[in-house]
């Protein structure tokens, strides 16, 4: 069972550590969720508890999804997410999970949508060196040469070139819990994760610290 989650970015700061060193965290504000939706193998071909998180206005959503909350007897929300899990009956319609699931010094897996940085050229998306910049060079930034010669006559699939960065999702692993603050529902972790600030967050134990 891998149970987690949803949450907002509310930026980094730093905290000192029992010698005096230095960590970087970053605050997020997470829960709580309601559980809306238990999806079972009988109804939906497979086991998943669908949460929410950030109230909305009612008067802001369709009647189909004002009918999907008010049968779970929770208030709109503006984000749905799903978690699959193998032990759907442990849970219940309506209940609230908050940040208490996670402990200090436990691992979890951070998801979200990177930064758009719009569209990028080689040196800044891929990292090349560029072109000479004195002795008269006239190209500095340009991606040089693409081609593969008379054979295969072609451009190779995948070749980096310019193109549009960021905006992806992205996962983060291993992630060490810090602090949990169950009174604001605020969970520190140390390291940066993706996206901006108030940027939606999936996060969900470690995995590879299950196995």
């Amino acid at each position: 069972m891998n149970i987690g989650i949803l949450g907002k970015k509310v930026g980094m700061t730093r905290l000192f550590g029992d010698h005096g060193q230095v960590i970087s965290v970053t605050v997020i504000e997470a829960g709580p969720c309601p559980i809306v939706q238990i999806k079972t193998e009988a109804t939906d071909g497979y086991e998943a508890i669908q949460i929410g998180f950030a109230q909305k206005r009612e008067n802001s959503i369709n009647e189909p999804l004002r009918g999907h909350f008010k049968k779970a007897n929770c208030p709109p929300v503006r984000f749905l997410k799903e978690f699959r899990t193998d032990n759907v009956e442990n849970f219940q319609l309506g209940e609230q999970l908050t940040v208490e699931i996670f402990s200090p010094g436990e691992l979890v897996d951070i998801s979200g949508i990177s930064k758009g940085k719009g569209f990028s050229g080689v040196m800044k998306r891929w990292g090349f060196k560029g072109g000479k910049a004195t002795h008269g060079a006239e190209t500095h930034r340009a991606p040089g040469s693409i081609g593969a010669s008379a054979s295969p006559s072609r451009v190779f699939k995948g070749l980096p070139m310019a193109g549009r960065m960021g905006g992806k999702r992205i996962t983060v692993q291993n992630l060490e819990v810090v602090k949990v603050d169950t009174e604001k529902s605020l969970l520190v972790v140390r390291g940066s994760v993706p996206g901006p600030r108030d940027g939606l967050l999936m996060i969900r134990k470690a995995v590879k610290a299950q196995s």
